[in-house]
Order: structure tokens, then C-alpha cells, then sequence
């Protein structure tokens, strides 16, 4: 092939499998891998010399740098984080709707996460996409508010602005992961701890708005606002040109071609023998593990404030955007931490922490501990933020960054699984204890650690088989490696003394 043809060369999109090699594995007769299989199959376009012309300047006085990409997709995970700022609406919506608290509102989160929607498209394209069905669905919710319709409610928030969340969150990720492989952890960290950042900001912002405008035209302005930083944002986006490269990694054709030297997985490895590997289906399981209490957690959170420690609505809200904080900090200091010492490791820390704490969780609800509390909620909103920090950069070392959009998205399957069925679970199990209870009783809180308890173990047994990448090893050969030059030390100088 020629260089010429080489520029003009076809592009795979941000979530396609790398080549047309398939294994015998690949070509699976189950009929979910193959409907996977064929979603996220080549799809190619003829990308010209001006195109790429084109999509080398930001605007036409502006060379285009990859760095551009960081800034303008924390703006978008910036929008999307307000969903962790959802339990603020909560008692509001109920009231609104149904005269009285009844726990219905909390439901919406849940559908808002099951609902996370995969793309198949280049990145600029599915953001917009994503964007326009999350705008949307705020403006359903305003009109479900305005009609008092809780099920509007759910099909508004919790299906479309969630499919619309979905999209815009795997699109910046995945473009980065491609545009950075000599940094993916820092990359994938500071990309989604915009999450983090709209979780504090939304948090604080939603309650006052609210309180002026009311929460029917809060939506629709909270939609508008959305609909302009994520359009600004998502034009920015785009795929790597033909045969980029950064130090040792480069692509081809828009593909990253790892560098075998970096320890990094076979560049032709097909997306199904990735997907129906012992690795992914561990790492799923760890992924949920990671999700759940967390999940939990952020959509309750002002309640818990308020109910058991009766604490005021202003505090709950202050306390959600600090979480805020410490999940925005998770996302990005464990993304980096994992560059050096490795994501498995990162993922023992994080898994290790939370069985920690709902062990103790019961004791320090019981005896109204607030410090406690919440010193607990917050390191486990930074093990669950880290969790989304890390998971991209280890399916790029492990499975290629070739399949890095497609084994993302299908992977936060786990933290929607986590998300709808774990939050319905922990509402209904709630729900039966919390009837005759008094509010400030934690009981019903108490009774639900336990089966999450169950699950973050099992994810963290599930852990232990990941196969740990080349950084994991590394480091766990540096302690080795450090205890044995002394001991080598020491043994050197008893002979040098028995010498003399």
C-alpha cells in the first residue's frame, strides 16, 4: 500500500473492532455475541486528504493538539456528573408529585444508570447525539413536573437524558484513550473526573435554583445550559489521523498500533475473544463490585444526612458536593497512581477499603458517629470514583486500545446492572423496614449492608484472577527486588568479613 493510499486509507470509528481478523473464537454461535459482533463490526468511510486537512486545525487560525481534547471533555463529563447530584431532587420531586416523601424519585437514578446507551458512531457525532437526547429528557422531566406525572418522570430522566448520558460519556473517553496511549491512566482520569466536578457544582447550584424558579423551569434551565457547553464541546472531538504516533505507540489508519516492548496486548486481538475472555468477565464482576455501594450511597446520601443524623437540607446538599469532591479526586489521582503502580493493584486498594467499611458501617450508624459517617462516605466515593478513573486504561493494556470503545461500553453493563438492580433491591429491602420504623432509625440502612457486603467480596475474589498487566508486575517486583539488594548487601559484607 501505498503512503498515498495509506492517507487516504478508511478509518475505523471510536468503538469498532480492529481489522477484520477473527479468530475461530470470534466467530461464536451464540447469538448475543454475535448481534455484539456484528453492532460493533467495521464500519468504513473514505477519509480524504482534505478531510484530514480539515481536522488538523481547531478553527482555521488554530492548529489542532491533542491536548484540546482534555479541556473540552471534562466539559462534557462536567455536564454529565450532574446525575450524582440527583438525590437533591428527591424529596422535592415527591413532594411535588405525590404531597408527601415515598421514595419514588430515587427510582429515576437508578433508570437514569441502567439506561447508560452504547454508540457505534465517530466521537463528535455520538456526542451530539448523546447530547441531544440528554437535553431532551431534562425538557420531558419539566414537562412530567409541570403535569405531575412521575412516570413521565422516569421516561424523561431516567431513559432518555440516561441513554443520552451513555453516549456522552464513553465518546470522550474512548477518543482519548487513542489520542494518549503513553498516558492512558492521567488521560481517562482527568477526562471523567468532570463527573466528579458536576457532582460538587450541580449540587450546590440545583438547590437555589430550584428555590427561585421552581423545579419544573429548574430542568429547563439546567437543559439550556447543557445543550450549550456540550455541543461547544463535542465539536472538538475527533479521531487521530492516519499514522499518529506519540514516542513508542502510534496508529495506523486511525487505529493505535501498541508497542509490544510496553508490555501491551497483540494489536490484532479480535473483539469477541476479548469479550467472552476469563479477564473481561472478572474484570465485569470487579466493576460492579465497585459500583454498587457507591451507587447507593450518592443517591442517598442527603437523606442519610437528614434522617439519621438530622442534619438540615442545606447540610445534606454541602455534603453531597463535598462527596462530590472526593469522588472527583478518586477519578483522578487513582487513574494516575495507576500509571505507576499498576490498575490490578489500584483495584485490590479500592475493593480492599470498601469491605472495610460496610463492615463497620452498622457500628457507626448505631451510635450516630457523624465524623465517622462521613469520613467512611467519602473514602468510598473516592474508591467508587477511581473505579471509572481506572477501568479504561486497564481494558486498553489488557485487550488493545483497537477495542477500547466497545469493551468500555459493554463493561459499564456492570455498573448499570449494579445501578438498577442493586438500587431497586436496597429501595425494596428499605422500604419493608422502614415501615413503622422512626426516620432517624438506620436499620433499614444496616439490613442492606450486608448483602452488598456479599457482593463486593465476591468481586473482590473475582479480582484476584485478573491477569495483572505489565506495570502490575513491575511493581510488585520493586518491594522484591529492593528486600533482596539488602539482603545481598548483607551477605556481601559477612564475606568481605570472613575474608578479612
Amino acid at each position: 500500500m501505498t503512503s498515498t493510499q495509506s492517507s487516504q486509507e478508511v478509518l475505523a470509528d471510536h468503538d469498532t473492532v480492529g481489522g477484520d481478523n477473527t479468530s475461530n473464537k470470534a466467530k461464536s454461535t451464540n447469538i448475543f455475541l454475535r448481534l455484539i459482533q456484528y453492532h460493533y463490526r467495521v464500519t468504513k468511510y473514505e477519509k480524504s486528504e482534505e478531510q484530514v486537512l480539515r481536522e488538523s486545525k481547531l478553527l482555521p487560525c488554530i492548529p489542532f493538539n491533542r491536548w484540546f481534547l482534555i479541556p473540552a471533555a471534562v466539559i462534557i463529563q462536567f455536564c454529565c456528573g450532574s446525575l450524582y447530584a440527583w438525590s437533591v431532587f428527591n424529596q422535592p420531586i415527591d413532594v411535588l408529585i405525590y404531597g408527601e416523601v415515598v421514595n419514588m424519585a430515587p427510582i429515576t437514578f437508578y433508570i437514569a444508570v441502567g439506561s447508560f446507551g452504547l454508540s457505534r458512531n465517530g466521537p463528535m457525532v455520538s456526542c451530539l447525539l448523546g447530547t441531544t437526547l440528554f437535553v431532551v429528557g431534562n425538557y420531558i422531566t419539566a414537562l412530567a413536573l409541570y403535569l405531575r406525572l412521575i412516570w413521565l418522570v422516569f421516561v424523561g430522566y431516567g431513559i432518555t437524558s440516561g441513554v443520552g448520558l451513555g453516549i456522552c460519556y464513553i465518546s470522550p473517553v474512548s477518543a482519548l484513550q487513542k489520542w494518549f496511549p503513553d498516558k492512558r491512566g492521567m488521560a481517562s482520569g482527568l477526562a471523567v473526573c468532570g463527573f466528579g466536578a458536576g457532582s460538587i457544582i450541580f449540587a450546590k447550584v440545583q438547590l437555589p435554583l430550584y428555590n427561585n424558579v421552581g423545579l419544573p423551569l429548574t430542568f429547563v434551565v439546567l437543559g439550556s445550559v447543557y445543550l450549550v457547553l456540550m455541543v461547544l464541546s463535542g465539536l472538538v472531538l475527533r479521531t487521530p489521523p492516519p499514522n499518529f504516533s506519540v514516542g513508542s505507540d502510534q496508529t495506523e489508519n486511525g487505529k493505535v498500533v501498541e508497542a509490544h516492548a510496553n508490555g501491551d496486548p497483540p494489536d490484532k486481538i479480535s473483539l469477541i475473544d476479548a469479550l467472552t475472555s476469563n479477564n473481561y468477565r472478572f474484570m465485569y464482576a470487579m466493576l460492579l463490585a465497585n459500583s454498587i455501594f457507591g451507587l447507593v450511597v450518592i443517591s442517598r446520601l442527603a437523606n442519610m444526612t437528614k434522617e439519621i443524623f438530622g442534619k438540615t437540607p442545606d447540610e445534606g446538599a454541602t455534603v453531597v458536593s463535598i462527596n462530590g469532591l472526593f469522588n472527583l479526586g478518586g477519578r483522578l489521582c487513582f487513574s494516575i497512581l495507576s500509571d505507576y503502580i499498576g490498575r490490578k493493584n489500584c483495584f485490590i486498594i479500592m475493593l480492599t477499603s470498601q469491605l472495610i467499611i460496610l463492615g463497620s458501617f452498622s457500628t457507626i450508624t448505631t451510635t450516630q458517629t457523624y465524623w465517622a459517617f462521613l469520613m467512611t462516605m467519602f473514602i468510598i466515593s473516592s474508591c467508587y470514583g477511581a473505579g471509572f478513573g481506572v477501568i479504561p486504561a486497564f481494558l486498553s493494556d489488557t485487550f488493545g486500545a483497537t477495542n477500547i470503545g466497545s469493551a468500555h461500553g459493554l463493561i459499564l453493563t456492570a455498573w448499570s446492572l449494579a445501578g438498577v438492580c442493586g438500587g431497586l433491591t436496597f429501595t425494596a429491602v428499605f422500604n419493608a423496614y422502614r415501615d413503622g420504623a422512626h426516620p432517624s432509625d438506620p436499620h433499614p440502612y444496616n439490613i442492606n449492608v450486608w448483602w452488598i457486603f456479599g457482593v463486593v467480596f465476591l468481586g473482590w475474589i473475582a479480582l484476584l484472577f485478573v491477569t495483572p498487566t505489565a506495570k502490575d508486575r513491575a511493581f510488585t517486583r520493586r518491594p522484591r527486588s529492593f528486600f533482596r539488594s539488602i539482603i545481598n548487601r548483607i551477605t556481601n559484607r559477612e564475606r568481605s568479613f570472613e575474608m578479612n
